[in-house]
């Protein structure tokens, strides 16, 4: 008799551990396989919404990489040679980053940066929404064309319509030249037209990539390097404005003491 309880207690402890752990190698398997279904879940036609944020080493990158960067017109590279960035490779203290004085990003140097964006769809336009800022645009999708004359603007004048079920093509002009395309210090007119293809190729995932054309600043368009953009659920975008009290306090205690100091 104790021979046969000992033998049931052995098996009876067995199959609790063996529960046990398929129960918990289970629960640990549950999240990925929702997230590897959501990830090859078709995508919704004609539709971006979502909070999103690009993958990769973006903030102080360019926007492209200095070799893709095309030959510089002369008013270009005078503007370019004046620029003193505060941070990057051609970093040096005192810079006149346009940032560093909280003048708003501009674009398309917002979509570089480190923080997530949102896409809103509504009738006859997308409003993107970025945290860098708490600043947006409207992407206007009911057919209007570009103006042919438009007041320049940080972000300037987007227009955007579908190619198929799943590329929104966007195109951008009237910009002001007062900011830059990267950290850098690479300079643009305010005769910059950009071209932006966002493609959904599954539910988490959006292709991005963008066509800089500036005769004024450049000998030949810019091409920035694909990215990939990933969907963020439940994700949300805090209010995060640039505060010139604070941006002067982190420059004067930490950005200019991590500068290299020039060469004597």
């Amino acid at each position: 008799m104790r021979i046969r309880l000992l033998t049931f207690l052995t098996y009876f402890l067995l199959a609790a551990s063996t529960a046990a752990l398929t129960f918990s190698t289970a629960a640990q398997a549950a999240p990925q396989q929702a997230a590897s279904k959501s990830a090859s879940a078709p995508a919704p036609k004609h539709d971006l919404t979502g909070v999103w944020q690009l993958e990769g080493d973006i903030g102080a990158a360019p926007i492209a990489p200095d070799k893709d960067i095309p030959p510089m017109t002369p008013w270009a590279k005078a503007r370019f040679d004046a620029e003193k960035p505060g941070y990057g490779s051609r970093g040096a203290a005192g810079g006149n980053d346009p940032i560093l004085q909280c003048d708003p990003i501009g674009f398309p140097r917002i979509m570089m940066m480190p923080t997530p964006q949102e896409f809103v769809q509504a009738p006859g336009r997308v409003l993107q929404f970025w945290e860098r800022e708490h600043e947006w645009r409207p992407i206007w999708t009911d057919g209007r064309a570009l103006p042919e004359d438009p007041d320049p603007a940080w972000y300037g004048y987007a227009v955007g319509h579908w190619e198929g079920d799943y590329t929104l093509v966007v195109e951008s002009t009237g910009f002001n030249d007062k900011t830059w395309l990267s950290p850098t210090g690479y300079p643009h007119s305010d005769q910059m037209r950009i071209t932006e293809r966002y493609t959904r190729e599954d539910h988490d995932t959006i292709a991005y990539d963008i066509t800089i054309t500036d005769p004024v600043a450049y000998t030949k368009p810019i091409v920035t390097p694909h990215r990939i953009m990933k969907l963020r659920p439940g994700v949300e975008i805090p209010e995060s404005p640039c505060v010139w009290s604070q941006e002067n306090e982190f420059t004067q205690r930490i950005r200019n003491p991590a500068t290299p100091k020039p060469a004597k």
